[in-house]
């Protein structure tokens, strides 16, 4: 009788949300099948490629994004040109600042990524009628506040060689969290992480090929990185 039930559960689902890998994870852990269903009559999956702009800084928010798969950049850039790369997302994030009228970042995406569009209004209804989905939003708004402050430490205190591998170590930890070998294609330039660590390219190289020499990781294609012991790198990260 319960996988009957279960059955019947799952059916009411949509068809796009069965096959989501963030279905369970994210924003839409908190709904229903018949939210879900609601929800999707206005959502859209959409596919950006490595260096697509998906949000200007101070453009108006018409809708939110969940991240499905692949990383975006968010970063803000000054007057005169000048970039400073502020976050790094990934899935389930949700991508648009809630409530918000307009951006307060430029968000890229960094890698290949495939994104659940969901219109501003449609989200922010939802969210006033259902509290656990507000406790979802809080919570990663939370965790990105507390990122955030722990990048301000990295930023601040850290050497070279602790800033390159906190680098690594943020983006092995969200890639596959709990996982002890790990690898990753990475979503940043030299230039681009060198933007997000104040560092120079040719100290971002540096560091790298000195924790390739000390065991630490391995890297193919310039861009591969894998990660054979997450702990190792993690006392790197000082």
């Amino acid at each position: 009788m319960q996988s009957v039930r279960n059955d019947i559960h799952t059916s009411s689902i949509p068809a796009l949300c069965q096959s989501c890998e963030s279905r369970h994870q994210g924003i839409c852990a908190a709904l229903n099948a018949q939210q879900l269903s609601a929800l999707s009559k206005h959502t859209r999956r959409v596919h950006h490629h490595a260096g697509d702009q998906l949000l200007a800084d101070a453009e108006p928010i018409t809708s939110y994004g969940n991240v499905l798969h692949g990383v975006v950049k968010l970063s803000k850039i000054l007057e005169d040109g000048r970039q400073q790369v502020v976050g790094l997302q990934f899935a389930p994030d949700l991508l648009g600042r809630l409530f918000a009228n307009e951006s307060r970042v430029t968000a890229e995406a960094a890698s290949d990524v495939d994104i659940c569009m969901i219109p501003k209004l449609a989200l922010e209804a939802l969210v006033r009628q259902n509290p656990e989905l507000e406790h979802r939003v809080m919570l990663q708004t939370l965790r990105e506040l507390d990122e955030a402050r722990d990048w301000m430490v990295t930023l601040g205190r850290k050497t070279a060689a602790e800033k390159v591998a906190s680098f690594l170590y943020l983006i092995a930890s969200h890639i596959d969290p709990g996982g002890e070998v790990t690898t990753f294609d990475l979503p940043l330039s030299r230039a681009d992480i060198g933007d997000f660590l104040g560092l120079t390219i040719e100290t971002v190289s540096r560091q790298m090929s000195k924790l390739k020499a000390d065991n630490v990781i391995e890297i193919e294609n310039y861009r591969h990185v894998l990660v054979p012991d997450l702990a190792r790198l993690r006392v790197r990260c000082g």
